[in-house]
């Protein structure tokens, strides 16, 4: 049993309850763990959520920080992150709900760990809108906003996405980057 083993459940059991919902028991029973072995470990859910949170982000920091770091005009990186972010969603889903979902419930003291690690994602998302601007691809007065715009949109997709749909990851990405792009008006 690895502590990557115990975070993959405790993603799992996360996912299904909820951190409030779920307890350490349920952790170790999703393991094969006695309780208390589980305690050998890790010490809290506190760190197995903070652990989880640590792990989501830099999967996606990782994914999104090559393309953002590509010699390519700003649409074609923004299109292409839109992709990633989606896809690793899709492919990890109880970890991104987990992030998603349950960084509310980090205490005080893991709260203020988390956030610049987020910022750090965000700024990244933030530096291809600025960049677009100013190599005049992009008209934005606010890069924040619309970074947060479109996390919310491409976040809230995890709540519903089916791969069994009708429509790809692949294909809900270029729907989102071609709604960002062209927006709702005909032209």
């Amino acid at each position: 049993m690895t502590r990557d083993d115990i975070l993959d459940a405790a993603a799992q059991v996360f996912r299904q309850k909820g951190f409030h919902g779920a307890s350490m028991s349920a952790i170790a029973e999703a393991v094969n763990l006695q309780k208390a072995s589980l305690y050998h470990h890790v010490t809290s859910k506190q760190e197995i959520l903070l652990a989880l949170l640590d792990r989501a982000l830099g999967m996606l920091t990782d994914h999104i920080a090559d393309i953002a770091a590509q010699d390519i005009p700003a649409d074609q990186k923004l299109r292409q992150m839109i992709r990633a972010y989606l896809i690793a969603l899709a492919d990890n889903s109880d970890l991104s709900s987990v992030l998603l979902f349950e960084h509310r419930s980090l205490d005080k003291k893991s709260h203020a760990r988390h956030v610049p690690q987020r910022d750090k994602f965000e700024r990244l998302w933030r530096n291809v809108i600025d960049e677009g601007v100013r190599t005049e691809i992009f008209s934005c007065d606010d890069s924040g906003v619309a970074v947060r715009a479109l996390m919310g949109v491409m976040n809230w997709t995890l709540t519903w996405y089916r791969p069994e749909g009708g429509k790809s990851i692949e294909k809900v990405a270029d729907g989102y980057a071609d709604l960002m792009f062209h927006g709702l008006l005909k032209s």
